[in-house]
Parts: structure tokens; sequence; C-alpha cells
């Protein structure tokens, strides 16, 4: 089968403008199919205060009434991502800017209400089609795609990139030899956060386990990790948490950071 990557860039990389011309950079050099897919970083609070939209946050997980939701639509969907794709542009890689309404590449559904009502909040269907990025990587095209879904009535809906990427890269996987590649600031996933060489070089869900128990991770890194986990089960052939800088030692023939098994 054809190697095929998909990345997620986010963190604090999103909103260092330095760091994210680096990091594309990067992108821009690594070899065969691939396809970004970004967060949003700060920017949207960012906006959002210029223009009197205070964020709310529960558990860490912004929640999505309608002025936001037009916020992170303009911001992400946007400016975020087409400053990115300029920016491959520039650097030689012919990139395509998505969300996942455009050519229903992400579908999703509203997020049930149940102790929270997150408002428009996305959660991605199962099975989802892969033609129209199928396509578009089969025409040298780089899709990269915004954090934002669609319900199919009209609806755009708010949507973690890393959930996007893991449930793109499982989709690809009947087709492609899929790496599926996490970057950031972090060198990887840390045993202690507060120190940047405690990185953990290999987790299985046994490792996992143990680390859950002995309350070891950092609260922000359990989606990711469970976003891994969740594609190594549904066929991705390998997932890496890594720092964006070593972006491209993380698509060649050996691992810096945290790989999942």
């Amino acid at each position: 089968m054809e190697q095929l990557f998909v990345v997620k860039i986010g963190g604090n990389v999103i909103d260092a403008d330095a760091a994210l011309k680096d990091f594309l950079h990067d992108f821009a050099q690594v070899p065969g199919k691939k396809i970004l897919v970004h967060g949003g970083g700060k920017i949207a609070t960012t906006f959002g205060g210029r223009l009197g939209i205070a964020p709310n946050y529960i558990h860490g997980r912004r929640i999505t009434d309608d002025a936001t939701l037009e916020l992170v639509t303009m911001v992400y969907g946007g400016l975020v991502n087409k400053k990115i794709v300029a920016a491959l542009q520039s650097e030689g890689c012919n990139a395509i800017g998505l969300t996942g309404a455009d050519g229903n590449a992400v579908p999703a559904v509203k997020r049930p209400v149940q102790e929270t009502d997150f408002g428009w909040v996305g959660d991605i269907k199962e099975n989802i089609e892969t033609i129209t990025l199928e396509v578009l990587l089969d025409n040298s095209l780089v899709p990269v795609l915004a954090p934002l879904t669609h319900d199919g009535n009209g609806q755009l809906l708010n949507t973690n990139a890393d959930t996007i990427a893991s449930a793109i890269a499982v989709a690809l996987s009947k087709k492609y030899q899929v790496r599926l590649v996490y970057c950031f600031e972090k060198k990887g996933v840390l045993e202690n956060v507060e120190y940047d060489d405690s990185v953990i070089p290999l987790i299985t869900k046994e490792k996992y386990k143990n680390l859950l128990e002995e309350n070891k991770l950092f609260e922000g890194i359990l989606p990711k990790i469970d976003n891994a986990f969740a594609a190594i089960g549904k066929g991705v052939n390998e997932v890496l948490i890594g720092d964006a800088k070593d972006l491209l030692q993380n698509t060649g023939s050996t691992f810096k950071g945290t790989l999942f098994k």
C-alpha cells in the first residue's frame, strides 16, 4: 500500500508566526502524499476579545454558542486556514484549504446534550467517505483541513482537530499505509509535564493504564492519547506525538517523540 502522512499541527505553534513558518517549511518537504489538519490556537480567543465575544469553557472544552461559531468559522476556516495555505504555496507545496463541509469531507452530528450543552460542537460520524480527499491526493494536491465539520443540513460545527485527524487517518487506512503524526510544542508525551526531557518513547494500552493509575499524565494530553489509540485500533499503521521541530524525522525512517502501539 502507498504511504500517506496525516499530520496535525496545533498548540502554541499555531500562535507563533516564526514557529509556524518553520513547521510549514518542513511540512512542504515531507515526501509523497500528505494531509495537514490544523487547530486554531489562541487566535480565536484574541479576535473574540476584539469583538466582545468572551470564551466559555467547561472542563477545558469550549462552549460554542451562535456568536462563537461565527467567530471560529471566520478565524479557523478563514484567516488561519488561508494563511497556512498561502505559506505552503510559497514553499512550492500545492495546498488546498478545506473545512469538513467542503466536498462533504468530514460529516458530523451535533453533540447530544447530557450534563453539559456544548452548543454547536460536532462529533464525527463513523465510516466517513474519502472520495474528495482521494481525488485531491491523486491530483498532487495537499488538503489542509480546518477544525470545522457540518451536519448535512446546512449547519457548521466546531470539532476538535485531533479527532478530525484521527478520523481521516482511519478512513484512509483502507487505501493507504497511514502514519498519523500529532505535532505541538512538546517533545512528546511527558511523564512529568515540568520536565521536557521526560518523554515516554513508547506507550502501549497497558502502559497507558498504568500511567493513568499513577496520575503521571497532564490532563491536556489525554484526548490526543485517546485519539491515538482509537486510530491504531481501527487500522492506522503508526501514530506518533512529538515536537513540530521533529516533523521530518517523524515522517522518515526514525522516530523522535512518543510512538503508540
